[in-house]
């Protein structure tokens, strides 16, 4: 399996907190990538966060060696020419270390960023920009006129490290988006659900890849956890997390969510119902399965709670669902990180291959391409 750690900001032990906010430079993020690295993690997510997720990976790929990048992606703000142009150049310096999370957002996150499209038009233009930039990857001079792209003599100049191009992951629950995935996407990306809800989305979405040809789509799922020697002790530390989510961060929260027409965070949202129990334990959906975390954080809200024994129970029970990739984090990060990667990570069957596709020699590369 794959097992990636986060490495976005705000981060500290209360990150929903000014007082509990890490400050986070430069020097902070090598530290957690090269923890992530030794440790011995496949990589980490860099999601849509305080910090630009491009500039902020292609900074730190002299300071790790096997470290897969997954890099955020959000399709109407750039060409798919010049991410394809990006894509190829981050391939290449990084020998092969790059993979792509093509996030659609919501209404209300890109409407700041000056793009006003509905929630399945949005889902239309990443279709028809996937199909321009395999397109460009493969080699292609696109000439493309479509609904919502139109590009006229697009070509790239040098070829990716990874071929045909680097990994295409996603996430998103409507169907629209699950259309996306199973044209278009290698890894397939779930917030926290139950492990009976993703397997449910599993098997919808290789239906819906079957008719297009596909059976070669992999799954993940995006968690925190919470993990200690002993579950007393892991459930101490959710008391304290909780005891730390004050009335006003849960509100602001829950009212940035407002007007957002994602069906993820939705789905999410109702874990919790946006109410903050006496007791937390309330909020465990699932053996081991906290739904917290959402009150306070948005996207992926939950996390699995135990010691090393119960989290790689739950572990493996998403995996048993057809989940291979998981994205994990605890907070803060760079202490999680070890304490994860020593309890748990061990235990785990990762897979450190460099990237996903069949590759050859660059000169074997750089003699076919463009013929």
């Amino acid at each position: 399996m794959d097992v990636l750690w986060y490495l976005t900001g705000p981060d500290g032990r209360y990150p929903w907190r000014e007082d509990g906010a890490r400050p986070l430079n430069y020097a902070y993020f090598q530290q957690i990538a090269r923890a992530v690295d030794h440790l011995g993690y496949t990589g980490a997510l860099l999601a849509t966060g305080i910090h630009d997720a491009w500039v902020l990976g292609s900074s730190l790929i002299p300071y790790t060696r096997d470290f897969q990048f997954l890099v955020a992606v959000h399709p109407p703000l750039v060409s798919p020419t010049l991410l394809a142009k990006m894509a190829a150049t981050f391939d290449q310096f990084s020998e092969g270390r790059l993979r792509l999370n093509i996030v659609n957002g919501d209404a209300k996150q890109l409407a700041a960023y000056g793009v006003h499209l509905d929630h399945d038009a949005r889902y239309a233009y990443t279709d028809e920009y996937l199909d321009v930039f395999k397109r460009l990857m493969s080699g292609e001079t696109v000439d493309h006129a479509g609904t919502h792209l139109n590009v006229q003599g697009g070509s790239l100049q040098l070829p990716p490290h990874q071929r045909p191009h680097p990994p295409l992951w996603f996430g998103g629950s409507s169907d629209a988006a699950l259309d996306v995935a199973a044209k278009h996407i290698d890894t397939y990306l779930t917030w926290g659900e139950t492990p009976a809800a993703a397997e449910a989305k599993i098997t919808d979405l290789r239906k819906r890849a079957a008719e297009h040809g596909r059976t070669d789509l992999r799954f993940g799922v995006r968690l925190y956890v919470v993990v200690r020697e002993t579950e007393q002790k892991a459930w101490d530390a959710v008391a304290d997390l909780y005891e730390h989510m004050d009335e006003e961060s849960i509100a602001r929260t829950q009212a940035g969510r407002a007007g957002s027409d994602s069906v993820g965070q939705r789905r999410m949202t109702a874990l919790h119902g946006g109410s903050r129990p006496a007791d937390p334990r309330e909020l465990e959906i699932h053996p081991n399965l906290w739904s917290g975390l959402g009150l306070v954080r948005n996207g992926p809200g939950t996390a699995i709670v135990g010691d090393p024994d119960q989290v790689e129970a739950r572990l493996r029970e998403y995996a048993d669902a057809g989940v291979d990739t998981f994205i994990v984090s605890g907070m803060p990060l760079l202490e999680e990180a070890y304490r994860f990667g020593e309890l748990v990570l061990p235990r785990l069957p990762v897979d450190r291959t460099r990237g996903e596709d069949v590759r050859g020699t660059w000169n074997t590369w750089n003699e076919g391409w463009k013929k």
